[in-house]
């Protein structure tokens, strides 16, 4: 897969490891920045990994901040983004197994690069289960969505 890949300045910290792992599973990662601890703000890494996955650029993405929870917000703005915050690998796998999440987010001042590495390999890892259950929820998402 190509997984879109975007940190700010409080998640550059952990750039290279994500790279990494991300090759050393199989997967191409797209590198959208940032390259060094200067200041940048955390929407508009979002929305570079967010519209790398909505346009079939990238398969998947992963945006790192300080927590995960202020990219997985903005991501979620974007039209056809399932974020999440990814700070431990039953949610890394369920959220794509259940809910077809297609963006992870992780906080470089909460977890470290043990349980990066491990959160990463179960989102690259998961696959969407397609049960009826799964599919009727997201369907119901997608009307949350389009109401606005």
């Amino acid at each position: 897969m190509k997984i879109a890949v975007a940190f700010d300045h409080a998640g550059f910290p952990l750039k290279d490891f994500v790279l990494d792992t991300i090759r050393a599973n199989g997967h191409d990662p797209i590198d959208l920045g940032t390259d060094s601890t200067d200041p940048v703000d955390y929407p508009d890494t979002a929305r570079d990994v967010a519209d790398a996955v909505r346009s079939g650029t990238a398969d998947r993405g992963v945006i790192v901040c300080g927590s995960g929870a202020g990219v997985a917000i903005a991501a979620c703005k974007v039209h056809g983004i399932r974020a999440f915050v990814a700070h431990d690998t039953y949610s890394a796998h369920q959220a794509v197994e259940h809910d077809d999440a297609n963006v992870a987010c992780l906080g470089a001042r909460v977890i470290g690069p043990a349980l990066a590495e491990d959160v990463l390999k179960a989102f690259l890892g998961a696959r969407f289960s397609g049960e009826e259950r799964h599919l009727r929820r997201l369907q119901k998402i997608d009307a949350l969505e389009q109401a606005g």
